[in-house]
């Protein structure tokens, strides 16, 4: 398979301090990669390092053969919380236009297929009903939902989401779930940040980490008693649960629920 992000020694630090200590991983084209662990354990550092909007402190990183800031242009990226400013009167169909800008330019005008993109992104998260309504009117779903349209808008190789299902009602998770398992069938990779366990099961590939990559493969290869003890420090807290390990048992929940303003890491 193609790779296309591959990490070496990667170290990535934010405000001086180190977040992601020496890590090496590889992500291979066309597949859903999930990337967990605990809060503040360095998951939002890792996608802004493969953006390039944070550069590695050192080792290296490559994305889709270039560096990150030159692979930018074909990295569509959906922020944890993005603040919408009430009042302000822009519509769904608007906000879902932006993601032609890369494109377009912010005053270019719109083309045939750029009109047919935004229709289509819009279908997909099901939005033709709301295309009028202002974004700063919609619920949290919802508005989560104009987001992502707004990515697959754009011209992307790959789709980085940021915790994309937390918090939201059953609908609007149903229909993000859906568009992260359909992107890999157009040869989109998605790498996506989460805290459930369940959601990382389903991914073709997770990466594990804890201020560094501790490890990165198969859901059946990381998710491991071994593995997650050591991430989430169960193997000092809770010893007699090493072998046992519960954060395998599907219905044990593997972390509060993050209830932090902005992002955690």
């Amino acid at each position: 398979m193609t790779r296309v992000v591959t990490a070496h020694d990667l170290v990535v630090s934010r405000d001086d301090k180190v977040v992601i200590a020496p890590s090496s991983f590889e992500v291979q084209k066309g597949t859903i990669v999930a990337i967990i662990g605990p809060n503040g354990s360095g998951k939002s550092t890792l996608l802004d390092a493969i953006t390039g909007l944070l550069p590695a402190t050192s080792g290296e990183i490559t994305v889709l053969d270039t560096s990150p800031e030159k692979a930018r242009e074909k990295i569509a990226y959906v922020l944890q919380h993005i603040s919408v400013t009430p009042g302000v009167p822009l519509t769904v169909k608007e906000v879902v236009t932006m993601g032609r800008y890369a494109t377009t330019g912010l005053f270019g005008a719109l083309r045939d297929h750029d009109r047919k993109q935004v229709a289509w992104a819009m279908g997909q998260l099901k939005l033709d009903d709301l295309a009028t309504r202002h974004v700063d009117k919609l619920s949290g779903g919802q508005r989560q939902r104009v987001f992502v349209a707004q990515a697959l808008a754009q011209d992307h190789d790959i789709l980085l989401l940021d915790e994309p299902l937390t918090g939201l009602d059953i609908p609007s998770a149903k229909v993000i779930d859906d568009v992260i398992h359909h992107e890999p069938e157009v040869g989109c990779t998605v790498v996506f940040t989460t805290h459930d366990l369940e959601e990382a099961r389903a991914a073709d590939q997770v990466i594990l980490v804890s201020g560094r990559v501790v490890a990165s493969g198969s859901p059946e290869d990381v998710l491991t008693p071994a593995n997650l003890a050591d991430a989430y420090g169960l193997g000092v807290l809770h010893p007699e649960h090493v072998s046992h390990d519960p954060l395998l048992d599907p219905g044990h929940d593997v972390t509060e629920p993050d209830t932090t303003q902005g992002r955690v890491s």
